[in-house]
C-alpha cells in the first residue's frame, strides 16, 4: 500500500455518507472514504450479519466494537473482539467472508 500525496485529512466519520449493503442475511452499513486506490472504511455489521461472497481483496481490519466470526475458504474460523485485529493479503489462498451474530464496527483500510 502506498498513500498518494494528499494534504493532512481529519475526518468526521459521522459525517460520511452511509451506504447500505445486504448480506446473505442482515447488512452491513458502509462509510467510505477513498484516497488514490485506498478505500478507507467504518463498517457497522447489524446482528446477524453473514456475507453473501467470499472475499479475495487484502485488507487491514480493526473491530472496534462487537464481536466478529472471520471463515477463511479452507474451513478455518476466527473470533475477533474489540481491539483485535486482521491483515490479509491481495495475494494467495485466503478468501475470507465474516459474520457476526451480535453485531460489529469495524475500521478497515485496503
Amino acid at each position: 500500500m502506498k498513500i498518494p500525496a494528499l494534504p493532512f485529512t481529519l475526518t468526521d466519520w459521522s459525517k460520511v455518507p452511509e451506504t447500505v449493503h445486504p448480506g446473505e442475511t442482515g447488512r452491513a452499513l458502509w462509510r467510505t472514504l477513498e484516497v488514490g486506490d485506498i478505500r478507507i472504511r467504518q463498517v457497522t455489521y447489524e446482528p446477524g450479519y453473514l456475507a453473501d461472497h467470499w472475499c479475495d481483496r487484502g485488507h487491514i481490519l480493526y473491530v472496534l466494537d462487537g464481536e466478529l466470526e472471520t471463515e477463511l475458504k479452507d474451513g478455518r474460523r476466527f473470533t475477533l473482539k474489540a481491539g483485535t485485529s486482521y491483515q490479509v493479503s491481495d495475494f494467495g489462498d485466503a478468501a475470507h467472508r465474516s459474520s457476526t451474530r451480535c453485531g460489529a464496527t469495524l475500521f478497515i483500510v485496503d
